[in-house]
This record gives C-alpha cells, structure tokens and sequence, in this order.
C-alpha cells in the first residue's frame, strides 16, 4: 500500500522519462495449476488488464499454464525465451528445477520476475504475500479456537508440496504459532499439492489417531482443506473439527459458511497481480524510480541474496468477516457464496 503512495507521488513527468522500449511490450505469464482456482480467476485476467492499462493497450500478456507438471512448464519457459517475451512473470512449480530456464532468460537478457513462488536462479524481483506470516495466522487461528484445552489437543499438519519454496515458509509460521501450544501427532508433506494424497494421508492419520481423539487440522491450503473434511466425514465425524486452509477458494468459503471448514487465509490478488504487472512493465520500459518504490522489501533464495521484493499483506477469513473482506473487495458476491445450497447457513451469520 504505501509503494503506490509513492509512485502516485511521482510527478508524471519524470515516471516515464526515457524508457528503454515504449507501450509495444510483450509479458510472458507462467502460472503453475488449475486447480488453485484464483489462478485462471483472478490473476491472469487482472495481470492482463494492468498491462494493458499502463501500455495504452498496446502491451499483451502470452499466457501458459503447465497444469501441475514441471516438464511442461519448462516447455512453457523456452518457448517464451525462444519467442523473444519482453519479460516473463513466472509461478514456479518447483523453484529449484525453474533455475536453469532462468538462467537461459538471463543469457537472452529477458528479465524474470518471481510471481508468488520464489524462484531459483538470477531473477530480477519477487512479489507474493508474508508466506511465514501465513503460516502464523493459520496456526494462531488453531490456538485460539481450542482455548484452554490447546495443550492437550492432538493436532494433525497437512503441509503442501516439499518442492514449493513457500510450504517451508507456511510450515515455519505455522510451527511457530503451534509448537509448545498443542500435540501435534502427525505431520505429511503433499507432492504436487494433490488433494488425492491428503485425503489418503488424512485417513492414515485418522486411523492411526482415532476420529475422536482429533481436535484440529492444520491444511496448507484451501485445496488440501476439502479432501481432509472428506475424509473425517467419510470416517463418520459427527461434528468437524477446525480445519484451516489458504487462497480463499469460493469452495472453501462456502465450506466456512456452513461451518465445515475453520477459516482460510485470503492473499489480496488484486494488489499482487497489479503489482506483478506494474513490475514487469517497469521493468522492460527502464522505470527504475516505480519499479523500486514497488520493490522495498529484500528476501534471499538458495541461490541468489538480497532481491527486491515487494510482501503483500494477509487476512484470515472465518464465518465473521466474510462481508469486510472478500465481499467488500469484489473477490466474490453474496449470490456467488449464498448459492441454493448455502442459502440456510448465509441466513444464520446474516449474509444476505
């Protein structure tokens, strides 16, 4: 928020003073999945229409989602570099294999910009939320719904995918806000964030834990969050305990609605998609007063220190603040969340 305070402070004048390339600006976008919903949702249209805003509709975004495979994201990458992109704005599926097409955009001097995953590899910026900060909101939301039985409660950690640089980021946050403050009997790791294995590795745990001895389940994501219901329901819970999830899927919200599901963590898209584009534009144009007003913050990968990075801001989302949050930010509208089926549960927290 306050790096657009600056760059709306910027006289007009100066902000576009000699750029390297003019309005005519390609923008390669790799987005990783389909099944987090925001992705086709929300951020390819909003990235879309900031760069056309900025370039007085002469700029274009070359789309390509790799549908969770990483052979065909880097496909997707060398054909975008062969294309000769301006930029490329890239959600890496696994950050380390990404490094090495990074490095050919470098040698072909394309700038990369690292769009909610931080990538391996020499890119030029990083914009995404407070991963930790995620991780820590989800678990204080735990905490503080068990009250004072927190100490005694067996909670289960269905973390993400091990090769997304951002489950250990939500995993330590997490861990944070839970170690010492509940038991936590089992932990699983989820490849490729595939709701088949957290359902399969939330029935291990309810078997080997007992339905009822259960009092929380940490769920990395929205997306691991529904399989993980499925299973305690399949296993007969009566009542579900709080379940917690992230990205403030539309499926999710209505799970919360109707008391299924605890709370997710909503990562405000439009700030990080419009910015993502503002970036990438600056970049390519050699507006370097916008471009590090909008890059502030510093993070470091495994293989690169001190990238400028801009960390958007989080908010968790229960049953009380639907109505401030996602609805007042246009995410969704009541007739979207309060479908036929839902119409009961919207009554009763008064969303209407």
């Amino acid at each position: 928020m306050v790096s657009c305070g600056v760059i709306d402070g910027i006289g007009g004048g100066d902000s576009s003073a000699s750029p390297e390339k003019g309005d005519d600006i390609t923008v390669g976008l790799l987005l990783p999945d389909k099944d987090t919903a925001r992705f086709e949702k929300f951020d390819h249209p909003l990235i879309e229409k900031e760069v056309a805003a900025l370039t007085n509709d002469k700029g274009k975004v070359v789309y390509a989602n790799a549908e969770a495979s990483v052979a065909r994201q880097s496909q997707q990458f060398q054909k975008m570099i062969e294309d000769s992109v301006d930029v490329i704005l890239v959600d890496a599926l696994d950050a380390k294999a990404i490094a090495s097409d990074v490095e050919k955009a470098k040698d072909a001097n394309i700038p990369v910009i690292a769009y909610d995953r931080l990538a391996e590899g020499p890119i030029d910026a990083y914009v995404s939320h407070d991963n930790e900060l995620v991780g820590e909101v989800q678990g204080r939301a735990i905490v503080e719904s068990l009250g004072e039985n927190a100490a005694s409660a067996k909670v289960v950690m269905m973390n993400g995918d091990p090769d997304d640089p951002n489950t250990a980021r939500f995993k330590t946050g997490a861990l944070g806000e839970l170690e010492g403050k509940v038991d936590i009997v089992k932990q699983y790791d989820t490849d490729k964030w595939s709701p088949a294995v957290a359902e399969a590795n939330m029935e291990k745990a309810i078997e080997d834990v007992g339905l009822d001895n259960l009092a929380a389940v940490y769920a990395a994501s929205d997306g691991l969050a529904g399989p993980v219901i499925e299973a305690l329901k399949a296993a007969g819970a009566s009542s579900i305990p709080p379940v917690t999830g992230q990205d403030a899927n539309l499926d999710a919200v209505q799970r919360i609605v109707a008391g299924d599901q605890f709370m997710t963590v909503y990562k405000p898209f439009a700030q990080e998609a419009t910015d993502a584009a503002r970036m990438a534009v600056y970049k390519v144009q050699g507006r370097s007063i916008e471009f590090d007003a909008l890059t502030q913050d510093r993070v470091d990968s495994p293989t690169q220190d001190d990238i400028p990075a801009q960390l958007v801001p989080v908010v968790a989302v229960t049953r009380d603040n639907i109505e401030e949050t996602l609805i007042q930010d246009g995410v969704y509208t009541v007739e979207e969340i309060c479908t036929a089926q839902y119409a009961a549960d919207c009554a009763a927290i008064g969303l209407t």
